[in-house]
């Protein structure tokens, strides 16, 4: 399994971690309500609680928060991505309380015990097989564990349609040239889910608008568009690379990091899906 990462692939591991603690901290509200949805669904009192694809493990730390009695288990492939789960698990005094696991969901289901509720967040359409995956959390749940399957919609916007520098809908074309190169591409999760044996328990959408825009959030424009400034180089015009170049620019008044125009518009679904209590074939 690619460890989680809400945008695309990626080749810079410590890019990548840095949005997503950026992610984090700008939207860290915002992942608390769509746990606390989670939770009217889950167990009352979830012992055990695995992150799939933890990344640096903003969410294994929110559930550690919203279920102080359950153990969590942050699971990624990516040792580095562990290490930082690890620090940050210290930083907040949950070391007793969260397990790091090394492991890629697409060689197997780690043996780390019956879990009573699953979160995968922006992991799962990154695994080879995800209805074989689906079919692994669906044997490590208890009767009536709780799988949340988690995805963004769109990725984060944050400037206004025109920004006085190039065209009218620059961040627009940037995220068309991204859904063309399959950035954060995803399926609807509800048929998976019923062929792997899931109960459908709900499903609930929640978009943030915020302006003005949360601290940090010049930073993780600034960290999304130069993404998107190395990766279409070649596919967005002259123009268009321009204004990304001047919006990059660290030392001008209309620089991302300067813009006092700043929104941030997104919005994440959320999947709910539960093992029935008693034994059901598989479609």
């Amino acid at each position: 399994m690619t460890h989680a990462h809400h945008h695309h692939p990626h080749h810079d591991e410590p890019g990548h971690a840095e949005v997503l603690d950026l992610d984090a901290r700008v939207f860290g509200a915002h992942l608390d309500d769509l746990i606390e949805w989670v939770r009217r669904h889950a167990p009352e009192t979830p012992r055990r609680i695995a992150d799939v694809g933890a990344g640096t493990g903003a969410g294994a730390l929110a559930l550690a928060r919203r279920f102080p009695t359950a153990e969590i288990v942050a699971i990624d492939q990516s040792p580095a991505m562990l290490d930082r789960v690890r620090a940050a698990a210290h930083a907040q005094g949950l070391d007793d309380r969260l397990r790091a696991v090394q492991a890629d969901l697409d060689a197997g289901w780690p043996a780390i015990g019956a879990v009573d509720v699953v979160w995968a967040a922006s992991s799962l359409h990154h695994v080879a097989d995800p209805d074989r995956v689906l079919g692994d959390i669906h044997a490590a749940l208890t009767p009536g564990g709780l799988l949340a399957v988690v995805e963004m919609d769109t990725l984060p916007r944050f400037l206004p349609d025109d920004i006085g520098v190039g065209r009218p809908g620059l961040e627009a074309r940037c995220h068309e040239a991204a859904a063309r190169a399959g950035w954060n591409a995803h399926p609807d999760w509800r048929p998976h889910l019923e062929r792997a044996g899931f109960e459908m328990a709900g499903q609930h959408t929640l978009a943030v608008e915020a302006s003005p825009a949360p601290p940090d959030s010049g930073r993780y424009a600034h960290a999304m568009l130069s993404r998107f400034r190395s990766a279409f180089d070649g596919r967005l015009s002259d123009n268009d690379l321009g204004a990304l170049d001047h919006l990059l620019a660290r030392d001008h008044p209309g620089a991302l990091l300067n813009r006092p125009d700043l929104t941030v518009r997104g919005s994440r679904t959320v999947w709910a899906a539960r093992r029935p209590r008693t034994n059901t074939t598989k479609g």
